[in-house]
């Protein structure tokens, strides 16, 4: 890896970390007449159309990824089944994450989502029988608490304890199961990113779509289709959540994912100052407090994970 490479993966990573502090900004200011579940099928649908040029060009070239793979039939059935199983898996943890911002509030839907690392180190525990030393489980501990003390909005009372901030964690908790399951297509073909992400938004659009039908019938897709306004929105957060998932997948390939992880986490401090002059959200102490607690533990267990590599 050179120096050049070097500077590519993190500048895409900065990329990255204005993208994710700029999505629940976008999510939250579109017309309140339209639901979270409208707004994450139009927005995954506006995904899938984004992704199509990139695939298309991919399908030109020499390097067809999955396409031109001679996969044997039992990988190509287990291939079909991971896409499927993670294409929905992502489409509820969309309408989560929509419904999570605007429930929950930009600011403490954005801090719950960093929670990620925990689900991580949950799942390589349970499945990979990889042990954390006291230090880590430490900082994990104090993640914990602090997660619970945004929960109760900083009063620590069971009976402020915010459910809505339950759906927030729901969101990276999907993440870290869909990723531990689609990491065996990525071991096991050469499928690229831009074809993993076009087989994601699609699927996720179908689950979505279907899901919509059974709750609103035509209704949703009439009313959302034919709202300017409100398809502005989902445009442009479809565009910038794709771009984003383009843009990591690109900057992983220059730099490590620990160095990747570690530009991105401060994303929640840029939603806590746009919120206030975009959407007119106040900032509570606790939520300061919160962020800053879970931002330093979460830098030092990739510190501690970095250096046993």
């Amino acid at each position: 890896m050179t120096k050049n490479n070097s500077g590519i993966g993190v500048s895409l990573a900065f990329v990255c970390l204005l993208f994710l502090g700029v999505m629940p900004i976008i999510s939250n200011a579109r017309p309140t007449t339209f639901d979270a579940l409208t707004f994450a099928f139009f927005l995954s649908v506006w995904q899938f159309v984004f992704s199509l040029p990139l695939l298309i060009r991919e399908l030109a070239s020499e390097n067809k990824g999955i396409f031109s793979a001679a996969l044997s039939p039992i990988l190509k059935r287990r291939t079909i089944t991971i896409i499927l199983v993670t294409g929905a898996i992502f489409g509820a943890s969309t309408y989560l994450y929509v419904l999570a911002v605007e429930k929950a509030g930009a600011v403490s839907a954005a801090i719950a989502m960093q929670a990620y690392p925990l689900f991580a180190i949950l799942w390589e525990t349970l499945f990979l029988k990889k042990r954390k030393t006291p230090p880590e489980l430490f900082l994990t501990l104090m993640i914990l608490v602090a997660l619970y003390f945004l929960a109760t909005e900083g009063t620590w009372r069971i009976d402020g304890f915010s459910y809505w901030f339950l759906v927030a964690l729901g969101i990276p908790f999907l993440w870290s199961v869909a990723h531990v399951i689609i990491k065996e297509v990525l071991d096991r073909t050469p499928i690229t990113p831009a074809q993993i992400t076009f087989f994601r938004v699609l699927v996720s659009s179908l689950f979505l779509g279907i899901i919509l039908a059974i709750m609103d019938g035509t209704s949703g897709f009439i009313e959302g289709g034919a709202s300017f306004d409100f398809q502005k929105f989902a445009l442009i957060m479809g565009l910038v959540y794709y771009v984003e998932l383009i843009v990591w997948f690109h900057a992983v390939r220059y730099i490590s994912i620990s160095l990747a992880s570690t530009i991105t986490v401060p994303w929640p401090a840029l939603t806590m100052v746009l919120s206030v002059f975009l959407l007119g959200e106040g900032i509570e102490i606790y939520q300061i407090i919160t962020f800053t607690i879970v931002a330093a533990c979460i830098y030092g267990l990739l510190f501690m994970d970095a250096r046993k590599t």
